[in-house]
């Protein structure tokens, strides 16, 4: 069968600096390839680059594409712009990896995909509304029409998801490409995706070249699997060929990237340094109609909770988007109104300033996105000596950058490593080494007890398994007690002593992990481990 697109010699640079190095790969009619690798491996710019979207890229090479317009086999690399125009979105089209940034908050998600119809299928402007508004009840969303007329930060992460997917599907490319479409989703809404992306491909047999880091999503969808390193192809042949006996060590090292497990038991009869009893979070909302003149509503987004954390002891909280994980955090850090009781190391939120600043020098925060949670404007001895100008205010200058250097040094960044060290912005470092700044920050105030929001979601497979092992011998030095925040259930398995699922701001099942993870009681935790061990 000929190759529907041949890719051969593909260079990208920038600037002068070459980032992809001679590729060659093809996908064939009808095929699933993916195209497998750790962030700045460049497959994202392999992808824009077929398209000609990656702006000042010097591009050599040919991609030959068979598509339909035209008849013969044309080169997308060296086609003029305007021919070029009339192949995106209508012969190949693209899937971002993060929908609420590629689609147009400005614009109702109904009228963002009937535009691409009526660019490139010349449909009025009420055929294609009415065009949308069917081809979102095709990607599964509920009450197609009303989601039609609403926003972007009006869908949830998978709406958007299926939303995007609408877009890219409405002219029926025959190619598509698919970049990270479920690394910011749920466990459960990422099968979803994943289902409806091989029901959609079988059904109008498009061919799809899949840009992603998980291996257990090439597992179940791919036909061939292509890896890359540093700009260069290593591998590539049929998935099972290529997982099954894997001939590059890059390869090898990526399949054996899964979380381990590596955690002490915990203290049983320690006092616990995190406690909440009954712990309610409620806002204000409007009642619809003329009741909502003269009273508000409520929405309960933690219902009820119980839980303990003692020294050296992780309790994750798994649950989807929406699930009140991070609310039950934010509560748990004294930073939202709530009701019951937290108390840490015994002492309850609420009583002053001056108790409260003291509770937060004893509890700390991992945020999700070291990128966004790290201020670009401040160096590295700022961002981690900060908090110990609130609460270490009779150290010195001197006395600072010693606890600040001693921090980062626990967590494996050094000056012999980085040589200026301190000096340095949050920008000249990788993600994994940025999560590690994060945890340096939170570590130079000695708290005893950490909350991790999602701490490794945003990072690759063979980064995330580092930060895991960073943060497990972390808590066997320190004792430190982990509050885990988390969709992923495979970290869950690797890091927890003890573990909540939540649902609709309510806890579902609470218990030691492996009985929870291994013996679910609740139909709700059956569903998420299945999904988990399918994905």
């Amino acid at each position: 069968m000929s190759a529907l697109l041949d890719v051969q010699g593909l260079h990208v640079a920038f600037g002068g600096k070459p980032v992809v190095h001679g590729i060659d790969f093809s996908i064939a009619p009808g095929e699933k390839l993916a195209l497998v690798g750790e962030s700045g491996s460049g497959k994202t710019v392999t992808a824009l680059s077929l398209l000609r979207l990656a702006q000042n890229a010097d591009l050599t090479g040919t991609a030959r594409f068979a598509g339909t317009g035209q008849g013969a086999t044309r080169d997308l690399l060296s086609m003029p712009e305007q021919a070029l125009r009339g192949v995106r979105g209508k012969e190949i089209a693209m899937i971002f990896q993060e929908p609420m940034t590629a689609l147009n908050a400005l614009y109702t998600v109904g009228d963002q995909v009937a535009e691409v119809l009526e660019l490139h299928e010349g449909l009025s402007k009420r055929a294609a509304q009415e065009a949308a508004v069917q081809l979102l009840a095709d990607t599964g969303i509920a009450e197609p029409a009303r989601r039609a007329r609403a926003f972007p930060h009006q869908l949830s992460g998978g709406q958007r998801q299926r939303a995007m997917i609408a877009m890219a599907l409405a002219c029926k490319p025959r190619l598509l490409l698919a970049d990270e479409p479920t690394t910011a989703l749920d466990v459960t809404v990422r099968a979803q995706i994943l289902e409806l992306l091989s029901e959609l491909q079988r059904k109008h047999g498009m061919a799809v070249l899949l840009i992603t880091h998980d291996l257990n999503l090439v597992r179940r969808f791919a036909d061939r699997v292509a890896v890359m390193e540093r700009g260069r192809i290593v591998e590539q042949g049929a998935v099972a060929e290529v997982f099954g006996a894997p001939q590059h060590t890059y390869t090898r090292r990526l399949i054996d990237s899964r979380p381990v497990r590596d955690v002490a038991p915990a203290q049983a009869d320690a006092a616990p340094v995190l406690a909440a009893q009954a712990l309610r979070v409620g806002y204000p909302v409007s009642l619809p109609g003329v009741r909502g003149w003269f009273r508000k509503g409520e929405f309960v987004a933690v219902q009820g909770a119980d839980f303990a954390i003692a020294p050296g002891q992780t309790l994750g909280v798994v649950g989807e988007s929406g699930s009140g994980k991070s609310t039950l955090a934010l509560a748990a850090l004294g930073l939202l109104p709530h009701g019951g009781t937290v108390a840490v190391g015994g002492q309850r939120w609420g009583r002053g300033g001056a108790e409260d600043r003291a509770l937060r020098r004893t509890m700390q925060v991992v945020f999700q996105d070291p990128f966004s949670s790290l201020s670009p404007r401040m160096t590295v001895e700022q961002i981690v000596g900060e908090g110990l100008t609130v609460h270490a205010p009779e150290l010195d200058a001197a006395q600072r950058r010693l606890r600040v250097l001693a921090a980062l040094e626990d967590v494996g960044l050094t000056e012999v490593q980085f040589p200026a060290l301190l000096d340095r912005y949050p920008h000249e470092f990788s993600g994994g080494q940025r999560q590690r700044l994060a945890v340096a920050r939170a570590l130079v105030v000695d708290p005893q007890l950490l909350v991790l929001d999602e701490p490794t979601s945003a990072l690759d497979v063979t980064i995330q398994k580092q930060v895991l092992g960073l943060l497990q011998r972390l808590q066997r030095e320190r004792g430190l007690g982990y509050l885990l925040i988390t969709h992923d259930v495979e970290v869950i398995r690797a890091m927890a002593h003890q573990v909540i699922v939540m649902k609709d701001g309510a806890i579902l099942e609470h218990g030691p992990v492996d009985r929870v993870l291994d013996q679910p009681e609740h139909p709700y935790t059956r569903k998420l481990v299945a999904a988990a061990l399918a994905d």
